[in-house]
């Protein structure tokens, strides 16, 4: 596999993973958003996007108030870094006994450094999965990105059932109690009543049933029972 990320530097590469993961649904990412993701500096982050668009190859397309998108080497670059992460925080809970809101911070570190052969023996080992801990898809060894037809927990509505495929949540905090209400990939649900002036949805899973608002319900992502 062609190494897209060999001599881009570290802060790059964030650069690069967040901007695909701020586009993933067509809208660019504006600056004042990759400064929260990143915690830099809004004239930083300007400064840095116009370095990305002006290199060669452009690694990203920047057009002033209307943000950033990745041209086709940037999203190529942001896709291996994205299966670096996604393929060490399965190592890190498969092979280490490392639970599901420890990984990221250990992925972010690594994901930099390993080599593609390593890379390349891990999701060997690992049985070549296609989704992390967190049901994220991983990008194949070609680096493309499988296609994902799960939808919102949020757009359910009762008497609906579903299975959840991914959550999308990195806080450890919130991963750990999403894990106490059985709020996990593989998870089997049905919708019981949902308020249309709060988005608030009442849940059953098992044997308990629970309200979840729409910061929990808009991050995880079922699918819809026949």
């Amino acid at each position: 596999m062609k190494t897209m990320t060999k001599g881009i530097s570290q802060s790059t590469q964030d650069y690069l993973k967040n901007i695909y993961e701020l586009t993933e649904q067509g809208a660019s990412a504006s600056t004042n958003d990759l400064a929260t993701r990143l915690g830099i500096a809004p004239a930083s982050v300007t400064g840095m996007v116009q370095k990305l668009a002006s290199a060669t190859p452009p690694l990203v397309d920047y057009r002033k108030h209307q943000g950033a998108t990745l041209t086709k080497e940037g999203q190529r670059a942001a896709l291996e870094i994205i299966r670096h992460h996604r393929l060490l925080e399965t190592w890190l809970v498969q092979t280490l006994g490392f639970s599901w809101d420890e990984v990221h911070e250990e992925a972010c570190r690594l994901e930099h450094v390993i080599s593609e052969d390593f890379e390349t023996r891990m999701a060997a080992a690992l049985g070549h999965p296609t989704r992390d801990p967190h049901g994220e898809l991983i990008p194949g060894a070609d680096l493309q990105m499988p296609d994902d037809d799960s939808t919102p927990l949020s757009s359910l509505r009762p008497p609906q059932d579903a299975t959840i495929i991914r959550v999308n949540a990195i806080d450890p905090a919130l991963l750990r109690h999403l894990d106490e209400l059985g709020l996990i990939p593989g998870a089997d649900l049905s919708i019981s009543a949902h308020s249309p002036f709060d988005g608030n949805i009442s849940i059953k899973v098992d044997d308990r049933e629970f309200v979840v608002g729409p910061a929990i319900s808009n991050n995880i992502f079922v699918e819809i029972g026949g």
